[in-house]
Order: structure tokens, then sequence, then C-alpha cells
């Protein structure tokens, strides 16, 4: 909440600067912007490793069969939550919002903004695919081997980048959304883009709501469980992540009331905890409405097919994300550049909207745990 609460204050700032500001003052924070962006994107793939990496080679080493029908399920449901979050913001997006004259120029009036005083290149180490696929390997043979001392390497690696992350981005962070915000104010882009995302918040968290009942209606298939019961039996899972913020805090009342649902003790065990880690239907559904609303504003090109890889693809990289604060869109912001065509700007607008709805996405995690709950009891009938 305290981060919640700094961006808040770091955008009203932005765009209040944008009106008293000298000139010599934006590009200051202009100049903090070009290398924090920098270093951001140089962190970015070594952020996917540190992340991915550790976490294949955990899952690998609890292999079994209800881990296995546990991931698949969780994989199943984040991807058609992206894909149903897709064909709604496609359907309704439009009518809300469309690409406006100003958004046309949009390159040229970021131009015409403050201009850094110097740049600093900070050159990524490798590219994000590059960072999946050894992410990948790294998992996936550490988890095949017997080597204590490379696990423990990924590891300590996943400490440090998490560092990082919790000491230099998050402490960083409201002052870069701060300085974006002020130049879009000086731009004049602040208001159509404000204007745009307070018409498609309240689709989105409608959406949310709607993706819940239609976990539970998938499960009472399972299950035989009055969905709706269900679902009344986990809101205090659902209110106590509003409050944490963290699928990990709310593992104990998720735990708690799964069981008093009527899961068996020991299925609700093993896959409540491993889903606060490897589920992320809300997260998903966050970043992809705002990246299609985004993608819309700026007059981008979009179809089904390039949000079914990127959906894809960010069902698997954010799996680790949820013990570091807005993890899982820091995670994405690699992919929302490489396969969406984002610019820095658009990355932080995305931070930006995330962080403000990141409590409602944490609750749609970790109640839909319940619902794949549901489901792994009744496909190990117990």
């Amino acid at each position: 909440m305290r981060l919640l609460i700094k961006v808040i204050i770091a955008i009203a700032a932005g765009i209040g600067a944008g009106f008293i500001f000298p000139e010599w003052l934006a590009r200051c924070f202009a100049t903090f912007n070009s290398v924090f962006s920098s270093f951001l994107g140089f962190l970015i793939p070594l952020l996917i490793v540190g992340f991915v990496a550790p976490a294949i080679a955990e899952l690998g080493k609890q292999a079994g069969k209800m881990l296995v029908a546990t991931a698949l399920v969780a994989y199943a449901m984040t991807f058609g939550v992206g894909m149903l979050a897709y064909f709604t913001a496609s359907t309704t997006f439009p009518s809300l919002i469309a690409a406006d004259s100003y958004i046309t120029s949009n390159m040229a009036a970021a131009a015409d903004g403050p201009q850094p005083f110097f740049t600093m290149a900070i050159d990524p180490m490798f590219s994000v695919m590059t960072a999946l696929v050894l992410a990948f390997v790294l998992g996936l043979g550490v988890s095949r081997l017997t080597s204590v001392s490379l696990r423990n390497g990924l590891n300590d690696f996943r400490n440090v980048i998490t560092w990082a992350i919790n000491k230099i981005i998050i402490p960083l962070l409201p002052v870069y959304i701060f300085g974006i915000f002020l130049n879009m104010t000086l731009t004049g882009q602040v208001g159509p883009i404000l204007l745009t995302f307070s018409k498609i918040i309240l689709i989105i968290f409608a959406l949310h709501i709607g993706v819940l009942v239609v976990q539970y209606l998938i499960a009472s298939l399972f299950s035989g469980l009055n969905p709706f019961k269900a679902l009344w039996t986990m809101l205090p899972a659902y209110f106590t992540a509003l409050g944490t913020q963290s699928s990990a805090a709310t593992i104990p009342v998720t735990l708690r009331q799964t069981v008093a649902m009527g899961v068996d003790k020991d299925v609700a065990g093993f896959v409540i905890p491993l889903c606060a880690t490897i589920h992320m239907s809300g997260s998903t559904l966050k970043i992809v409405s705002c990246a299609l609303a985004l993608m819309i504003t700026h007059g981008m090109p979009y179809d089904a097919g390039m949000f079914a890889g990127f959906i894809s693809m960010l069902a698997i990289t954010i799996i680790a994300a949820p013990g570091v604060p807005g993890g899982a869109i820091m995670a994405s912001l690699g992919l929302l550049s490489s396969m969406l065509g984002f610019s820095d700007a658009d990355n932080a607008l995305m931070i930006a909207l995330y962080i403000a709805m990141d409590s409602f996405g944490t609750a749609c995690n970790i109640t839909g745990d319940g619902a794949i709950a549901q489901i792994i009891a009744r496909i190990f009938k117990k």
C-alpha cells in the first residue's frame, strides 16, 4: 500500500509540476528517466533468468503427478483468462477509446518535450527471448541434476535480482513515474491518457469478477460443489488479499477457506501454496487489458494471434514474480517491448496502472486458487 500511495502522489505531482517547472528542472528529471530506463532495460533479461530459472528448477525437484496436474491447470486458467481479457477488451474498448489526433504526433510531441542533459547507454547482456530460453535450459537442467551448488547458485542469483528490485528499482520507481507524467503534461498528452484509462478501469474490475464466477463454474463441474456458495466461502481470502496485496501473505487464509469449502486438507495444503506462485490469472488479466488499451490509444496494430503468443509467454514469465512488489509487471516489461512494441513511456504507464490495481489482481489470483484445488481434488479423487 505504501508503494501505491507513492505512485499516486508521483502521478499527481508530475501533472502539477508540468505547469510550473522551468525547463532546466524538467531536463533534470528527463536525464534521470533516461538513465533509469537504460538501467531497467539492462536488468529485465537478468530478472527473467533470475525469477524463472529457479522456479522451474524447484518445480522439477518436486516432480510428481499432482504437481504436473496443478501446473497444467494453473497455466491453462492463466492462458484462458488472458485470452478472455483480450476478446473482451478488443470488443468493448474500441467504442470507448480511440486513436485521437494527438496520438499520430505522439513521437513528435515527445521529441519537443524536455531533453536530458546526457544519456547513458547500458546495453542488456542478451535479449528477452534469449533470457527466456536460457531460463528454461538452466531450470530444467538443474532440476535433472544432483548439483546442490548449481541450484544454490540460481537461488543466490534470484536473491541478487530481488535485492536490486527492492532496493533500487522500487524506491526510484515513483521518481521515474513522476518524470513520465511531467513530460506528458508538458507535451499535452496527460489529459487524453487519463481520460482513456478512467473509462476502462470499471470494465477491468467487472471482468475480474466475471472471471472468478467462470472459474468456479468450471470447478463445480469437477467437484459438484455449488459455485456461488464456494465463492462466498472464499470471500475472507479475497478481502485479505485486497489488504495484503500478496498471494504469499494470504496463504493461511486461502488454505483455511479452501478446506472450509470442502476440499481435502492434504490436497489444499499442496495446491494452495504452489498456486500462490504459479497461478496468475488476475495479473494476466490486468496486463493484457491495459496493454491492449494502450495499443488502441496509440493506433498500434494488434490481433488475436499476436496476443495469444504474448499471453502464452507471459503466463510462464511471471510464475515466480509474486514475491516481489510489482514483480509481475516488472517481469512482463521485456515481453511488452519485444512482442508488442512498447516504448519506455508505455512501460512506465503500464507499471503505474498495474500498481494502482494491484490488490484486485492479487485477490483474483488467490481466489482462483480455490477453484484449482477443487479440480485437483476431483482428478485425484480426494
